[in-house]
C-alpha cells in the first residue's frame, strides 16, 4: 500500500522563527553593524580620495566587505531561526554554522591580503603618496567606532550563544585592528616614518589571518558532527544515570548544531518492565537532560534491556515470536488452552516467558498441578526457554 506525501503546510512556507526574542536581538545587532559600516565605507572612500590616502581607501573597501558580511549574517539569522520542516527535520540552525564558516574564510582572506599588501609596499616605500591630516582623524574615528561596535556585538553573541554573531564581531575587531594600522600608517607618513605603517600592517594581517582560520576550523568541525567537550559530555552522562529507573548507560553521542547540541544515548532499564514503563523512563531521562542542560536542543533515548553487544552476540540466533509461541504451546500442551497473554523476555541466549491464564484455569487446582508438572518435566529439554512463569488474572473479570 502506498502512502502519498501530504503537501507542505502553508505555515512552513513562511515559518516564523522558533525563538522570536533571540531572532530580534540578533537582527537588531546586525542592522546596527550594517548601518555603521555603510557610513564608514562612504566616509573613508570619499576622504581617502580627497586626502590622497591609499590606506584609507583600502580600509573603506574593507568596511564594504564588512557590510556584505552583515547582510550575510542577516540572511543566515533569518533562515537559521526557522523551525524544522520536512526537508530539514532537525531545523535550520546549521545555516548559522555555514555562515560562520564563510565569515571565517573571508577573515582569513582579508588577513592574508593585509599581510601581502604590507609586504609589497615594503619594497616600494619611497613611492608611497603623502597624505593630509584629515585622513588621520577619519582613521582614528573609524578605529574607535569599530572597537565600540565590536564590544557591543560580542556581548550580544555571548548572551545568545551564537557563533555566527561572534564571528561577525571578530570580523569587526579585525576591521578595528586594520583601522589602527591605517592610523599608524598615516601618522608615520605625516612624520616621515613610513616603515612603521608597513610593519604594523604585517603584524595585524597575521593576527587577522589567524583569527579567520580559527573560526573557519571550528565551523568545519561542527559541520562534520564533532561532539561536545569532555566536561559537558560527562555532565550529561551523570544527568542520565541519576534518572530513577536507569540502570546503566552506553553509546552516549553528542554533536553540535550552531548554538545548541543534539544528544543520542542508550539507557539500560530493568528487562522485565513493560514497554510503556520503559518508554516513560526514557522520556524522564530526556526531560532531565533538557531541563539541566539548556544548550541541548533534543535528546534521542534508546531503551535497552541489556548491553547492546551482549544482546547482539547472545540473542541474534533466537527465533521470532511466532516460532517461540509454537514451541511454548507444545511445551504446555492442552492444559494451557486458557492462555490470555504471553510476555517474552529475551535475556542472554535464552527466553523467559510470563504466561497469563484465565480465571477459570487458575481456579482449577488439578489443572494447575498438571501444568506445573508438565513444565518441570519438559522445560529442561526446551531448546530456547530458560523459565516459564504462570500468572493468573484476578481482576477485572
Amino acid at each position: 500500500m502506498s502512502v502519498e506525501e501530504s503537501p507542505t503546510p502553508p505555515s512552513l512556507l513562511h515559518a516564523e522563527p522558533v525563538d522570536k526574542k533571540r531572532y530580534r536581538e540578533a537582527s537588531r545587532a546586525t542592522w546596527i553593524s550594517a548601518a555603521l559600516n555603510l557610513v564608514l565605507t562612504v566616509v573613508q572612500l570619499i576622504v581617502g580620495w580627497v586626502a590622497h590616502s591609499q590606506s584609507l581607501i583600502a580600509h573603506g573597501v574593507h568596511s564594504f566587505s564588512d557590510l556584505l558580511s552583515d547582510f550575510l549574517v542577516l540572511y543566515a539569522n533569518r533562515k537559521g531561526s526557522h523551525p524544522a520542516d520536512r526537508e530539514h527535520p532537525y531545523g535550520h540552525a546549521r545555516v548559522e554554522t555555514a555562515a560562520t564558516l564563510i565569515l571565517g574564510a573571508s577573515l582569513a582572506l582579508i588577513g592574508f591580503g593585509v599581510l601581502w599588501e604590507a609586504t609589497m609596499r615594503l619594497q616600494r616605500v619611497a613611492e608611497l603618496p603623502s597624505v593630509e591630516l584629515i585622513a588621520l582623524w577619519v582613521a582614528i574615528a573609524t578605529a574607535a567606532s569599530k572597537e565600540l561596535l565590536f564590544r557591543y556585538l560580542v556581548r550580544v553573541a555571548e548572551r545568545l550563544r551564537s557563533p555566527m554573531l561572534a564571528a561577525n564581531a571578530w570580523h569587526t575587531r579585525a576591521d578595528a585592528a586594520s583601522a589602527l594600522v591605517v592610523v599608524a600608517g598615516i601618522a608615520g607618513a605625516l612624520m616621515g616614518w613610513t616603515f612603521l605603517d608597513l610593519l604594523a600592517a604585517a603584524i595585524m594581517g597575521f593576527m587577522i589571518l589567524r583569527m579567520g582560520l580559527k573560526l573557519a576550523w571550528e565551523s568545519l568541525q561542527e559541520l562534520i558532527d564533532t561532539g561536545l567537550d569532555k566536561e559537558k559530555v560527562e555532565a550529561i552522562r551523570r544527568t542520565l544515570l541519576d534518572t530513577p529507573g536507569v540502570l546503566g548507560l552506553h553509546e552516549l553521542r553528542t554533536r553540535r548544531m550552531a548554538h545548541q547540541a543534539l544528544v543520542d544515548a542508550h539507557v539500560l532499564v530493568d528487562p522485565r518492565v513493560s514497554v510503556s514503563e520503559g518508554h516513560r523512563l526514557g522520556e524522564q531521562a530526556r526531560l532531565r537532560v533538557l531541563d539541566r542542560h539548556p544548550e541541548v536542543a533534543d535528546v534521542l533515548v534508546h531503551i535497552d534491556a541489556e548491553e547492546d553487544q551482549a544482546l547482539m552476540s547472545s540473542s541474534a540466533d533466537l527465533p521470532d515470536r511466532d516460532v517461540l509461541m509454537a514451541q511454548l504451546n507444545d511445551l504446555l500442551g492442552e492444559e494451557a488452552a486458557g492462555i490470555e497473554r504471553t510476555v517474552l523476555h529475551y535475556l542472554g541466549n535464552r527466553v523467559e516467558a510470563d504466561v497469563f491464564l484465565s480465571r477459570e484455569a487458575c481456579f482449577d487446582a488439578a489443572r494447575m498441578t498438571r501444568l506445573e508438572q508438565r513444565i518441570a518435566q519438559r522445560l529442561p529439554d526446551a531448546p530456547w526457554f530458560r523459565a516459564v512463569s504462570l500468572s493468573c488474572r484476578i481482576a477485572p473479570k
